[in-house]
């Protein structure tokens, strides 16, 4: 197992009813401003809900974050930080609305040009302070409620930055908030925390046991119950051992001392930025045919996981690995996620473009391995049309 450390301070508040919660977890003379999305929260009367919680708080209201929030639309939530003295935030959404609050938290405490900060990855922030924040998770998928790290778009590219300084101080886990989602979000969430999984397992092994088998578990957990958090909605349990795989997916602990990939995130958010495709859509396009490209690479863990995950114990080493990369894909399909660049009317003529974009943004060398070259990512999207 590699050397880590592992450090996590976000206090998750879980279950029915909780957003009283609130209250006792952001001070009582905080002036706070409320960050949502395209209004769904508004119109469902979550908004109005939080604010009662709130009580005599002075609150303000920044609506309007977007899918893969826009670099140009939360550096305007930024001049209200600074000019209205807020030093409280209340992301009320998904990752999307919580990415794009960690990044006005970290720019509202920043005097020089904001666009530093997205370019970071994993260096440090260029301030020693954020605004604290906190969340209410309203989408399961992304798992920004536990973890340091957001997805920002600007330019036709998505920039990537993570601190231990963007940890939410509390997130209302609730999965009855999440009931009113449209089938479409809850399908790609289940494919995003499924996927954020295999990131960090299907890699090579080193012996990390533990969170190895953590690992299965969420991986079991969502094929179990993937399809009834899509097909009903308002099943409690089923929705709620959804939401807390997504959050367990990408809070930390499964990837300590484990390498990790990655590779089909830095590949599917190239399709996103070039062709607006849901996030979740993009992973299950390209991780099928990324197995099946990288099988020798991986051959190991597909093993494991062909027989841990997906109890395969029959037929040769090769005939393993294939019906395991088939039920993932199955699995994915059977959500309704299409899988293949054709199904959303990409054909081959587009792939040199998303290796140029890859090249442009430095993905030239990706992998656990860091052996995955523009050459590579070009047989994937080619095996996914």
């Amino acid at each position: 197992m590699q050397n880590f450390d592992f450090y996590n301070p976000t206090h998750i508040i879980f279950g029915k009813d909780r957003l009283a919660s609130i209250n006792e977890n952001i001070p009582v003379n905080a002036t706070v401003l409320i960050t949502y999305g395209g209004g769904s929260a508004k119109r469902s009367g979550l908004i109005d809900k939080i604010k009662m919680v709130l009580g005599n708080r002075k609150i303000y209201e920044f609506g309007g974050i977007e899918p893969n929030p826009k670099y140009e639309t939360i550096v305007k939530a930024v001049e209200v930080v600074k000019n209205e003295q807020v030093d409280f935030l209340l992301a009320v959404g998904g990752g999307s609305v919580i990415d794009g609050t960690k990044f006005i938290a970290a720019a509202s405490k920043f005097d020089g040009d904001s666009r530093e900060i997205l370019k970071g990855g994993y260096a440090p922030l260029p301030v020693e302070e954020v605004v604290p924040f906190g969340t209410v998770l309203t989408l399961p998928a992304t798992g920004s409620e536990m973890n340091p790290t957001a997805v920002i778009s600007y330019e036709h590219a998505k920039y990537f930055f993570s601190s231990p300084l963007l940890f939410p101080k509390f997130s209302v886990v609730d999965p009855t908030i999440t009931f009113t989602l449209p089938q479409k979000q809850v399908a790609n969430g289940v494919v995003d925390a499924f996927i954020h999984v295999t990131e960090q397992y299907l890699t090579f092994p080193v012996d990390g046991r533990v969170q190895d088998r953590m690992a299965e578990g969420i991986l079991q957990t969502l094929i179990e119950i993937g399809g009834t958090s899509v097909s009903e909605p308002e099943n409690y349990d089923a929705r709620a051992n959804h939401v807390w795989s997504a959050t367990m997916a990408l809070n930390g602990l499964i990837g300590c001392g484990v390498p990790q990939d990655w590779s089909t995130h830095f590949i599917g958010h190239e399709l996103t930025a070039m062709f607006g495709i849901d996030h979740g859509q993009t992973l299950a396009i390209i991780l099928p045919s990324l197995l099946a490209v990288r099988r020798e690479q991986k051959r190991a863990k597909l093993l494991q996981y062909a027989e841990r995950v997906w109890h395969i114990d029959t037929g040769s080493e090769d005939e393993k690995i294939d019906l395991a990369i088939q039920k993932t894909r199955g699995f994915f399909e059977s959500l309704g996620v299409k899988t293949h660049l054709s199904e959303y009317g990409i054909g081959a003529d587009k792939i040199p473009a998303i290796v140029e974009q890859l090249k442009a943004h430095g993905m030239t060398a990706i992998s656990e391995t860091g052996d995955l070259t523009l050459e590579i990512s070009q047989k994937i999207l080619e095996s996914s049309i």
